[in-house]
């Protein structure tokens, strides 16, 4: 599918946590400023797509594990300025990311956009830069996720018209 970044666009992802530790994924076979940087498992919501659904997906996805969305972390609002010139617009993605558990152990290979999954402690995520870290809000979502923030799933409803 074709991407087009000329408009706002909706996202899904989670903080996963184990052990006080954040699961990052590192992108891989992307092109262009992205490739080879960490982020949190997340993407595109699909066209009538429930997004509690589309979070369950898109971790599985890239980490492997099962994903039980517990609460809502929050809403996050990212401008991707830096990424003008390559594409000749800046990405403006709103972001619904979601805290919950996960399955003991990965039951399925990766996503073939990422190499690798790793746990970081916050203090490591917080020392990343640009160069490391594909969005800058995640160092904001480790923030708000040890300081208690989260918000009841049930407020998200999802309708599809016949």
């Amino acid at each position: 599918m074709k991407r087009v970044f000329t408009q706002t666009f909706g996202v899904v992802g989670a903080l996963l946590v184990k052990e006080g530790k954040v699961l990052l994924v590192k992108e891989a076979g992307r092109k262009g400023a992205d490739g080879g940087k960490w982020s949190h498992p997340a993407g595109w919501i699909d066209v009538g797509e429930d997004v509690i659904a589309a979070a369950k997906r898109e971790v599985e996805e890239e980490t492997g594990y099962e994903f039980n969305p517990a609460h809502l972390l929050g809403i996050y609002s990212l401008v991707r300025k830096d990424l003008e010139k390559e594409l000749g617009s800046s990405p403006h993605a709103i972001k619904l990311i979601f805290i919950g558990g996960i399955s003991d152990k990965p039951g399925k290979d990766l996503y073939d956009d990422i190499s690798e999954t790793k746990w970081f402690s916050p203090e490591e995520i917080e020392k990343m830069g640009p160069s490391e870290l594909r969005d800058i809000d995640i160092k904001q979502m480790v923030k708000d996720y040890f300081s208690g923030k989260k918000y009841p799933i049930d407020i998200i409803r999802h309708a599809a018209s016949e």
